[in-house]
């Protein structure tokens, strides 16, 4: 014994921790079921509170804690990108309904010139 505490290596327990997230999410499913005669608000409630407790369980696993990251490391990212000003995005967007347009003109023209030119082969 080296008198230090025993730590249980990490994502020793993960199957016991996902057992318990999905007896929570089956309670909750069993429970809104079985107490339908009460109020949606009630259930509601229940429901988010047992959904707050079984994320934070899924959150102590490896998986859980690599989630983690990635949603931190996804709100540092966003504060990089540079986003469009206002009449940046108006002018591509008039671009974008313009181009749909003509596209559809053209696509309209077609298929009534290849309409008229099989029937008047059939006919």
């Amino acid at each position: 014994m080296s008198g230090k505490p025993e730590v249980a290596p990490k994502g020793r327990l993960d199957g016991l921790m996902w057992a318990l997230v999905a007896v929570l999410v089956a309670a909750g499913v069993g429970g809104n079921v079985y107490f339908g005669e009460y109020s949606v608000l009630y259930r509601a409630l229940a429901l988010v509170a047992l959904a707050a407790v079984a994320g934070f369980v899924a959150l102590q696993t490896v998986k859980g804690d690599a989630f983690w990251t990635l949603v931190k490391e996804a709100k540092v990212e966003i504060r990089k990108v540079v986003w469009p000003t206002r009449q940046e995005t108006v002018q591509t967007t008039l671009i974008v309904v313009a181009v749909v347009v003509i596209m559809g003109l053209i696509l309209w023209a077609l298929d009534s010139l290849l309409g008229w030119i099989i029937s008047s082969l059939i006919g």
